[in-house]
């Protein structure tokens, strides 16, 4: 009888300890900020700019119009890609730039700078 006492609280025990389990997951604010030529004049909003971690999940945002994208993840590495193009009357711009190994954690700034190569083609009316 003491035996199977003593495997009820055991049994009990294990139960109690195995339900302290917390979901939270923790996330950081990133922000990566586009580094456009200095001869583009044009708007800075609006161009997609992708996120991507070692699991290959890809976190998506838009630039405000100062050029920055604003991202909430969690911490891990990622790769920073952008790819547009703007047009105006007068030229079509393609705008290109990936940064990779970037470390997002809570003891970090977690700003990125994410310089933009630009090719320029004019248009003829």
């Amino acid at each position: 009888m003491t035996h199977r006492l003593l495997y009820i609280i055991i049994g009990v025990g294990t139960l109690l300890c195995a339900c302290g389990y917390d979901e939270t997951l923790d996330v950081l604010q990133v922000q990566v900020h586009l580094g456009f030529p200095s001869v583009y004049d044009g708007s800075r909003d609006g161009i997609r700019v992708e996120l991507t971690d070692a699991t290959a999940s890809t976190f998506v945002d838009s630039t405000d119009a100062q050029g920055t994208a604003h991202f909430v993840v969690p911490p891990g590495i990622y790769a920073a890609s952008s790819s547009s193009q703007k047009l105006t009357t007068d030229y079509r711009y393609l705008f290109n730039g990936t940064k990779s190994r970037i470390v997002v954690a809570s003891d970090s700034a977690n700003r990125i700078h994410l310089p933009l190569t630009m090719s320029r083609k004019r248009i003829v009316h």
